[in-house]
């Protein structure tokens, strides 16, 4: 397994700052409440921009903890600042807040029954990500370091951010709202951490990697103009379908055989397709709508070359009239670790669960806002384990669907984590 760097000189002089018997027994006492926050936060899951009683709920316990809290960043984030008095960094430490409109089939006694309102439809909504535990995960961190506050040098910024999943049509919110309005100033950021909980990944792992660790996403949209005919005499019409159809089986070569994929991979896909009413009416439209995914800069600049290229280069051949949305409504950037700031705080990682427990980690080409927060800033983003040893990861339930499910036993290393690297940073700055 790839090593990022020597593994034996970062344990060397990886930083010894915390007593561990005292910590470790304030990881034990908190985890039962974090067990209890996140069972709340699952029965009472919130659609994105609509976290409103989360929002309550997290701001009544920063406030207990004597923090000082903004509310309503980004229509429903919480922001709280602990500042230890002493000049160091200003470290961030992220969480996402929202649920999505999936029906659980769990049979938990925690489960959630709530509904929600999505585009004007009533929608059940679940934690079907595990954004529960990263908000439980973050309240209990919040706890142990304001009891840590001696230790600390500068300040920490806890974020609780909604809408990662993204913003209902016609809004906007999540993370890049949140850099819009400042969450990174008063004071200025200098890092941040965030963590994604697994269901595919043991209990007790952490997994990272520097650079791209999530592909930057996409969407766009293709509009093919033709001349409508009927059925029987296609050469009497300009066929935006046939067309499509070459479309669509050309934007794979853009893959396979324009991007360098020993480097990382790239992914382009038509999820929507539409046009045509009738068996015998060749019409006069059709639409493609689809997502690019990319975990490099030079591959995503490609594809926003290559796609109008080989789209107008298909329409023409065809003497059809074609549009590209591209990017369609919304777009994310790469997920990626700064590779400096991921080198130095390996040894944390490894203090914090164990060398075997730390696991370099292949990409993924699914997404994360957290992305916007490292385009401004150092950032570092990994993954923990929440499956239980005793499920095979074939077993293991897929992220967004009704049978999503991460054991509590799982938050209590994302705890102590994100405590870990917020006292390391600062005492190596």
């Amino acid at each position: 397994m790839k090593q990022f760097i020597p593994i034996l000189l970062l344990l060397i002089f990886a930083p010894k700052l915390i007593a561990a018997p005292n910590v470790q027994q304030m990881f034990n006492d908190i985890e039962p409440q974090v067990i209890k926050w996140r069972h709340h936060l699952h029965q009472n899951p919130e659609l994105s921009n609509r976290e409103f009683e989360t929002a309550k709920y997290v701001t009544k316990h920063l406030k207990s903890l004597g923090l000082e809290v903004q509310t309503g960043v980004a229509i429903t984030g919480v922001v709280a600042i602990l500042d230890s008095g002493k000049p160091g960094p200003v470290v961030a430490l992220r969480a996402d807040m929202d649920g999505l409109p999936v029906l659980e089939k769990n049979n938990l006694l925690w489960k959630s029954t709530k509904r929600g309102e999505l585009e004007g439809n009533d929608v059940p909504v679940m934690h079907a990500c595990g954004h529960d535990t990263h908000v439980a995960m973050l309240m209990g961190t919040a706890e142990i370091l304001v009891n840590m506050k001696s230790q600390l040098r500068g300040k920490v910024k806890f974020i609780f951010q909604p809408a990662e999943e993204g913003a209902p049509r016609g809004e906007k919110g999540g993370a890049e709202l949140m850099v819009k309005e400042g969450v990174l100033d008063n004071p200025s950021v200098d890092v941040i951490f965030g963590l994604h909980i697994s269901s595919a990944t043991d209990v007790g792992k952490i997994r990272y990697k520097e650079g791209g660790i999530m592909a930057a996403v996409d969407p766009f949209k293709i509009v093919i103009k033709g001349k409508q005919a009927h059925g029987a005499y296609p050469w009497l019409s300009v066929d935006p379908i046939t067309t499509a159809a070459q479309i669509i089986m050309s934007l794979q070569t853009i893959v396979s055989r324009e991007i360098k994929l020993i480097d990382e991979a790239a992914v382009v896909t038509i999820g929507s397709i539409h046009g045509g009413n009738r068996s015998n009416i060749i019409p006069n439209q059709v639409e493609l709508v689809g997502t690019i995914r990319t975990l490099n800069k030079a591959a995503r600049e490609h594809m926003y070359e290559a796609i109008p290229r080989k789209v107008k280069g298909i329409a023409d051949s065809m003497r059809a009239e074609v549009e590209v949305t591209l990017p369609l409504d919304y777009n994310y950037p790469i997920t990626y670790n700064d590779p400096e700031l991921t080198e130095k705080m390996v040894p944390t990682l490894i203090r914090s669960v164990g060398r075997e427990n730390v696991i370099y980690s292949k990409p993924v080409t699914g997404a994360e806002d957290f992305s916007f927060f490292q385009e401004k800033i150092p950032g570092l983003y990994m993954w923990i384990g929440g499956k239980p040893l005793d499920v095979h990861v074939d077993q293991a339930p897929a992220h967004h669907t009704s049978e999503f499910y991460v054991d509590d036993s799982g938050m209590k290393t994302g705890v102590k984590l994100l405590t870990d690297l917020t006292l390391d940073y600062m005492h190596l700055h």
